[in-house]
């Protein structure tokens, strides 16, 4: 998403909270998460000393590991200093006791074992370990007309890069990585959305608007971790495919962002362009792919209604999923088991964009305390918070 200028006193109106599709009852018992947030705040810039914007990914740091503290937050940037998208080679390190942002760990533009250089996305985690690993989509001039396949960076827990892993399947790392971690061993599940898609000014001939592909998977990742070593990459399964895809010129592209796991083993997935989240059955033993039905990709859960381009998604308190819109400033709560969408809350109503907030949502990840969550905003190149 192209960085968007605007004034503080635009970032000031975002900390206004508007409510849609439900009035509360002070009287009822709460209905979900959403409804005890009330307070949004800007808590750091996401910008390094080396200018990159365009914040992606957050995830909380676990644990005191090397260089880093229990309970900061890791943050991507997917552009560089001049704004050009799938060029961004940096992860910042916000540290809520200091309340300042540092750089932690930066790649060069170029590595061999990453087809067509460095472009970090939303798809990063720490394991317990200690070691970092991030994902990279890159572009030679900020669209998908240059795009490289990418591949998928680790670092240690001081922020040094150590190796990176490329392959036929790996065509774009995108969205969040949901993972199970058992120490020494760990399953990763990330999806892949750039796979075939072309420069954005390439249009269908019927629409007149960029093809729309149906190349887009969700990988699982086993691996190994020897004591003191580095992640070792067993094996790469595709555990679903045909979701959609699509270049676009503002955006980069569209595809498959959030994924979320459950304790039965089910992947739950935003699926950006269809405006949908769906279910993948038995993600964590699957042997043969979900594939595209009825244009969906697995059991749909939610579609349409307040989804805007449903783009991150986390677990929050009530077993409920959080959504990040990425067309309007608002999240979306929603109950899987019902299959039903809660209410929406405008966490960005920044006016300068139409509707309020569009373009400017990325990565969640929950406070410590599970109490609030941590977004991005991506016109302001903030970290924000928003609490009871």
């Amino acid at each position: 998403m192209r960085f968007k200028m605007r004034s503080l006193s635009f970032s000031l109106a975002a900390l206004a909270v508007l409510w849609t599709g439900w009035a509360p009852d002070a009287a009822a018992a709460p209905k979900g998460f959403l409804e005890t947030i009330h307070r949004h705040a800007m808590v750091a810039s996401t910008s390094p000393g080396n200018g990159d914007l365009n914040p992606y990914a957050i995830f909380l740091v676990p644990q005191d590991m090397g260089v880093l503290k229990k309970d900061e937050v890791l943050v991507t940037n997917f552009n560089n200093i001049s704004n050009l998208q799938g060029t961004g080679t940096t992860i910042i390190a916000y540290s809520p006791v200091t309340k300042t942002s540092r750089l932690f760990a930066s790649a060069p533009a170029n590595l061999a074992a990453c087809p067509g250089g460095i472009g970090f996305t939303t798809a990063m985690t720490i394991l317990k370990s200690g070691w970092v690993i991030v994902g990279s989509t890159p572009s030679k001039d900020g669209t998908t007309g240059t795009k490289g396949d990418g591949c998928l960076l680790v670092f240690d827990s001081n922020g040094k890069f150590t190796e990176a892993w490329k392959g036929p399947l790996i065509t774009g790392p995108w969205g969040d990585i949901a993972s199970i971690d058992n120490g020494d061993t760990a399953v990763l599940f990330i999806s892949m959305a750039a796979a075939g898609l072309p420069a954005p000014d390439v249009r269908d001939p019927v629409t007149h608007y960029p093809p729309i592909l149906h190349n887009a998977t969700v990988l699982r990742f086993n691996l190994h971790i020897p004591p003191g070593q580095a992640p070792v990459l067993d094996k790469q399964t595709v555990i679903a495919s045909g979701f959609a895809g699509r270049a676009d010129r503002d955006n980069f592209l569209f595809g498959p962002t959030g994924l979320a796991l459950d304790t039965d083993g089910t992947l739950y997935v935003t699926d950006g362009y269809d405006e949908e989240v769906t279910a993948i059955d038995n993600a964590v033993n699957r042997t043969e792919p979900v594939t595209r039905q009825n244009d969906a990709v697995g059991r749909i859960i939610t579609k349409g209604g307040l989804l805007n381009w449903p783009l991150a998604m986390i677990w929050v308190p009530g077993h409920h999923l959080l959504v990040a819109n990425g067309r309007n400033g608002q999240v979306v709560e929603i109950d899987p088991d019902a299959k039903k969408q809660i209410y929406a809350q405008w966490i960005d109503s920044d006016q300068a964009q139409q509707p309020p907030g569009n373009g400017d949502l990325f990565g969640l990840a929950m406070t410590p305390d599970n109490r609030g969550f941590y977004y991005v905003e991506d016109d302001m190149n903030t970290l924000n918070v928003s609490l009871p």
